[in-house]
């Protein structure tokens, strides 16, 4: 399995965890000219961003450390963006950051993130 394909598969159990906990899934691989958001739902009266990040191994350490300052201003800017052509003004947001291990077979899921 290559990255992106790893991704997606990370990308599918995350939604469905989300979903398990009572999450409606509004988009998914909400793409921008300057960036993208894995997974936007709706989730306890909140629109949450998702950050999804999956790992085979801590080789390169956890999956959360790839979610750096550069990251979190995409996603921001993104979620910016999105919450503006939707005209969604005075909804509570939230970031949120799942992390994957493939081979603990875990999910680690970081409310508010950042």
């Amino acid at each position: 399995m290559n990255n992106r394909e790893k991704g997606e598969v990370g990308e599918n159990i995350a939604s469905k965890y989300l979903i398990s906990k009572g999450a409606q899934i509004i988009e998914r691989n909400y793409r921008i000219k300057s960036g993208e958001i894995d997974i936007i739902a709706k989730l306890d009266n909140e629109l949450v961003f998702i950050e999804v990040k999956s790992r085979t191994n801590n080789r390169y350490g956890i999956p959360s450390e790839g979610v750096n300052n550069k990251k979190i201003k995409k996603i921001t800017n993104t979620a910016k963006y999105y919450m503006l052509i939707h005209n969604l003004y005075d909804v509570p947001i939230r970031f949120d950051v799942v992390e994957i291990y493939f081979q603990d077979k875990k999910l680690k899921h970081i409310v508010n993130a950042f």
